[in-house]
């Protein structure tokens, strides 16, 4: 069966997928520090398992969870599968959901530099330009030397620079690698590393953790599938720039349940670095970047990476 091909299905169905990422994170702000971030990204990484039936393509072999055309460049995204996804939880614990997402958004301008550094290409003034209102727009969010900075601005920093490394290591690798090897990549990197560290500190969540922590799983899984799926209706174009609805999300969050406030230059500085991101995807459109089918990262934070081949624009089943 085949489904017609839709752009505007496509968009809401990111819309839906980006909004199921925003209620997974409040997931994590909501245990507030009570669990180990490592804990949480393990038991997290568990209940995504369940999205692996809907990531399997028709062919696939569940031994493709671990084959790659690259075992060197697989194995660098199973590190950053990990490190991102304990990253992220430290942000979303230790900042306001906006803040959070504020940095994380600088994504693209990470993209931008690592692209000229290990794929030596060729960068005009429109995408520096975009990475310097970045840049300025979290100088303004930050404001250094006039507020205490915090493990979690790190943690989101490190977790913006890890999802951009993933997105170079999947325009290496090129369309010919498939979407459940990429997925498991992280998946794997993440159960692995997140748990031989809670070995190391194990907290018995109370019944209420339970289900937040299998919130973030879940909901996690379930915007990775929707994004997917997305990505098989609408362009690439057309799906990334609705992850900034996410900032509503989080603005919605933190004013209803979190007690969080943004002041002028938060604002200010989240409109620059939005701007930022989307005049990035702009110059992505022209560019045509070929990237592998509908590929989704485990760390619920990485825009979605797909490929441009007209096949990838239809559901099939």
């Amino acid at each position: 069966m085949t489904v017609p091909h839709s752009p505007l299905r496509g968009v809401l169905v990111a819309f839906a997928a980006y909004a199921v990422f925003a209620f997974s994170d409040a997931s994590i702000k909501i245990i507030d520090g009570a669990i180990p971030p490592y804990q949480i990204a393990f038991i997290g990484a568990v209940f995504g398992i369940a999205a692996l039936p809907f990531i399997k393509a028709k062919g696939d072999s569940w031994l493709d969870i671990v084959r790659t055309q690259n075992r060197t460049l697989w194995l660098v995204r199973m590190v950053c599968g990990a490190v991102g996804a304990i990253a992220s939880i430290i942000a979303f614990t230790e900042l306001p959901m906006a803040e959070a997402f504020c940095l994380l958004f600088l994504l693209p301008s990470f993209v931008t530099i690592l692209s000229v550094i290990f794929l030596k290409e060729d960068v005009r003034w429109q995408r520096w330009a975009a990475v310097i209102v970045g840049f300025a727009g979290v100088v303004v969010v930050l404001r250094p030397g006039f507020r205490e900075l915090s493990i979690g601005h790190l943690a989101a920093a490190i977790g913006g620079i890890v999802a951009a490394i993933s997105i170079v290591i999947l325009r290496k690798m090129g369309p010919a690698e498939k979407r459940l090897s990429l997925y498991g990549a992280a998946l794997i990197g993440t159960l692995g590393v997140s748990g031989v560290l809670t070995l190391s500190e194990i907290v018995v969540p109370t019944p209420s953790q339970w289900l937040f922590m299998a919130s973030y799983g879940l909901l996690g899984a379930a915007g990775n599938v929707l994004l997917m799926t997305a990505a098989r209706m609408a362009p690439a174009n057309l799906v990334a720039p609705p992850q900034y609805s996410q900032m509503l999300w989080a603005i919605a969050f933190g004013y209803l349940i979190f007690d969080d406030s943004i002041d002028l230059p938060m604002a200010a500085g989240i409109v620059l670095i939005a701007f930022s991101g989307l005049l990035t995807l702009a110059r992505e459109k022209k560019r045509g970047t070929a990237l592998p089918r509908a590929v989704v990262s485990t760390d619920n934070q990485a825009p979605l990476a797909t490929s441009t081949e007209p096949e990838d624009q239809a559901i099939t089943g």
